[in-house]
């Protein structure tokens, strides 16, 4: 088992905090995949790390395995009184409001990345439970719902609208025709744990 951060957008940590996402994609790093032009999925051993075919042609690297746990990290800010302190020298005792549920309060200070959340001030945690590693294309439709963009795949009529929401989010993202490249991608399954990931046991036990 091993702790790691992992970076939300605004809507995605909606989307967490709904119940409504338990899957996350991301690209997946690859020596060469000249081999597998056919080839949508391949099975992911149970340890993190480099993998892939007998002789060696290929070799993914998957950085994700089950009884994972990832600390979400989002916008945010502290008191303006910390506005000079970098992550590294706050203290950890400072109040955190997530960017997405502050109100406009004037001692609120100033915006800060996502990537510079530090560990404490994390307030979810993903337990992996599943990784898979295949075409980005692969996606299903209700793969697409557990990704976060609806409730079930009944919210999606006709059908194509999900794809086309899929399409357009994973293109927003990566840039224009990334969903037409069809990269490789490592789908992460995951239990959504509300709360700091170094108080789950006090919190689930």
């Amino acid at each position: 088992m091993t702790d790691r951060p992992i970076l939300f957008s605004g809507p995605m940590i909606e989307a967490l905090l709904a119940g409504r996402k338990t899957q996350t994609r991301r690209l997946c790093r690859y020596a060469n995949d000249e081999h597998l032009v056919h080839v949508v999925q391949i099975d992911v051993p149970s340890e993190p790390g480099w993998f892939g075919d007998e002789e060696g042609d290929v070799r993914f690297f998957s950085g994700y395995a089950p009884g994972d746990r990832l600390w979400v990290r989002e916008a945010w800010r502290t008191h303006k009184a910390y506005d000079d302190l970098k992550p590294s020298e706050l203290g950890g005792e400072e109040t955190v409001w997530p960017e997405l549920d502050r109100d406009n309060c004037d001692y609120h200070g100033r915006y800060r990345h996502g990537r510079f959340m530090p560990r404490w001030a994390s307030r979810l945690t993903l337990v992996v439970t599943d990784v898979r590693v295949q075409r980005l294309q692969a996606i299903t439709l209700g793969d697409i719902c557990a990704e976060g963009l609806g409730s079930s795949i009944y919210d999606f009529k006709p059908v194509q609208r999900a794809f086309d929401a899929w399409i357009a989010l994973w293109d927003s993202i990566n840039g224009e025709g990334a969903w037409a490249r069809n990269p490789w991608v490592t789908a992460v399954s995951f239990d959504v744990r509300k709360g700091n990931i170094d108080n789950l046991e006090a919190a689930h036990g």
